[in-house]
């Protein structure tokens, strides 16, 4: 076997074990926003501008239905 193949192998082996098995992230949480102008509620990761204040509850989904489990 020649010598960069061996190199390549001993890394992919490296980095397969040396990888922690946790190190996937998980989606960022939803939000109810309510409007500060006419009380319009919003779901949303981010903050829809200036003017909206973030509901306490965080959301699993896009239509703020999902509590999410701490």
């Amino acid at each position: 076997m020649p010598m960069p193949r061996k190199v390549c192998l001993l890394a992919i082996l490296l980095t397969v074990t040396l990888t922690p098995v946790d190190m996937h992230a998980e989606p960022a949480a939803w939000y109810k926003w309510r409007s500060k102008l006419n009380t319009h509620v919003v779901c949303s990761q981010t903050s829809p501008g200036e003017g909206w204040e973030q509901l306490t509850t965080a959301y699993r989904d896009a239509r703020c239905e999902k509590p999410k489990k701490n």
